[in-house]
């Protein structure tokens, strides 16, 4: 009796044991710095971009109270919370397996035994009653810790789940604040081109005045009469673009398209000096990457769990309660029973199915760990393109300005010279349409250049870190 306590103690004395491989993330090559150079500057610690609120680096009150608007309302959002909720519970249900399981007993027959019976004795009445009450103990022994990586999997994936949400969340608020940056660009246009059209109808009442005191033929007429008319369609054309984007920021915001307006506005959208860091951080300020890292956590433990069915499983159960032929007299103590034991179960063949389910959770966590690497290098290669674009159209966009200057120049001068008679109405189309050409073009690299800082606030994370990960309060170890 000594020897098996000595046994049962060692063996419960191994439920410390895991037989998941020690986990380590992957490493991808990272460099020093980002390559590309313009106007952002290295985060430190308490410059970095407000988790609360990213989009407030475009000073625009409008902006903001969409994005509140998309938080509390949009569907796609409310989905992922839903999902991340469930994976919380099934953390809960896999955590429920530490502890022992408690069944009630309660059940009352009236048995005819069959009269062959085996082993039957002679005195044993054929119609009899049997009624039970009591309770069941079952307490699995997490030996190999099977029980163990399987909550260490299941929590992995609930922080997963969290990333996800954060990763959605911030992907339809980029989506918002991109879709409203080229809004805004086209409201821009759409002053342009009416500014436009006036001085193009202008165009067209002198043309005809000349034209009707014999100085020009009715060809500049019918010239000034078609640039007016392009100008409207163009008008035309980018109001009809902008409705789109109010149907698509009515769709992110939860509202009715046919309900739902912007009113337009000219107003300049500042290009916002954004805290970059340095690349080894963007692996804590990406929801994404984060939620990679995690799966592969997950896999590594879900190995330890498909090692542990190669061996032993010890449940230590035990029952109790009043048992007896006469249900009046059921809760009396010459009716209590009870039993207790361990026992110990294991599989002695399974075709193969053991190891080929050690041999896919491997598999699966080298899966994870490709898909993690692929995300780190495409996450820096979005951070490297937007800063690419910014400082490109950057450049681009001063020499644009310089040639809409020049453009409007050209377009005054013609004009006038037009009016003296010294040139014909073709050479003042030219220069209305290279003059109008150059103006939108400016307009046009504005906007990409704001669109391009929401996808680099996106690329790096918004405000969102992987210290947002924490169980119990207590932060995760940082992500290598």
């Amino acid at each position: 009796m000594v020897k098996q306590s000595m046994l049962l103690m060692a063996m419960l004395g191994l439920g410390a044991c895991s037989l998941a491989p020690d986990y380590t993330v992957p490493s991808v090559p990272t460099a020093q710095q980002y390559r590309a150079q313009g106007p952002w500057s290295l985060a430190t610690p308490s410059d970095q971009i407000s988790r609360d609120g990213w989009w407030q680096v475009y000073n625009d009150p409008q902006l903001d109270a969409l994005q509140q608007q998309l938080l509390a309302n949009n569907p796609t959002l409310s989905a992922a919370l839903a999902h991340y909720a469930q994976a919380q519970a099934f953390v809960a249900q896999v955590n429920s397996a530490l502890l022992p399981t408690v069944k009630q007993i309660g059940n009352a027959q009236r048995i005819r035994q069959s009269d062959t019976r085996p082993l039957r004795a002679s005195t044993t009445d054929d119609v009899y009653n049997s009624g039970t009450l009591g309770v069941q103990i079952d307490y699995e022994v997490d030996l190999w810790g099977r029980v163990r990586n399987s909550v260490a999997a299941g929590t992995d994936e609930a922080q997963a789940s969290l990333a996800d949400l954060a990763s959605a969340r911030l992907s339809l608020q980029a989506q918002l604040a991109d879709s409203y940056v080229r809004l805004r660009g086209l409201d821009q246009q759409t002053h342009l081109l009416e500014q436009t059209t006036q001085a193009f109808s202008r165009a067209v009442d002198l043309t005809q005045g000349l034209h009707d005191g014999g100085i020009v033929s009715g060809l500049d007429v019918a010239r000034a009469s078609s640039q007016l008319s392009s100008a409207k369609s163009q008008l035309k054309q980018n109001n009809v673009q902008r409705t789109l984007l109010e149907h698509a920021i009515a769709a992110l915001t939860g509202a009715s398209a046919s309900q739902f307006s912007i009113a337009p506005s000219t107003a300049a959208l500042p290009l916002p000096t954004v805290p970059t860091g340095v690349p080894s951080t963007l692996l804590q300020r990406r929801p994404d990457i984060a939620a990679a890292e995690r799966r592969i956590a997950a896999a590594n433990a879900r190995i330890g769990v498909a090692r542990a069915a190669w061996f032993p499983t010890l449940t230590l159960s035990a029952q109790g309660g009043y048992q007896s032929s006469e249900f009046a007299n059921l809760l009396s103590a010459p009716n209590l029973f009870w039993a207790v034991g361990p026992s110990l179960v294991t599989t002695l063949f399974d075709g193969g199915l053991r190891q080929a389910q050690v041999d896919a959770a491997k598999a699966a966590t080298d899966e994870a760990g490709g898909k993690y690497r692929a995300q780190v290098l495409a996450a820096f290669e979005q951070v490297e393109d937007n800063l690419s674009i910014i400082d490109g159209l950057g450049s681009a966009l001063e020499d644009q300005r310089a040639a809409a200057e020049a453009a409007q120049y050209s377009e005054n001068l013609s004009l006038a010279r037009y009016k003296q008679g010294a040139i014909g109405y073709l050479d003042v189309v030219v220069a209305q349409t290279a003059s109008l050409q150059a103006q939108r073009s400016v307009l046009d690299l504005q906007t990409q250049q704001l669109a391009a800082s929401v996808g680099l606030v996106k690329a790096l994370g918004g405000g969102w870190n992987v210290s947002e990960l924490a169980v119990n309060g207590k932060p995760e170890t940082p992500l290598r």
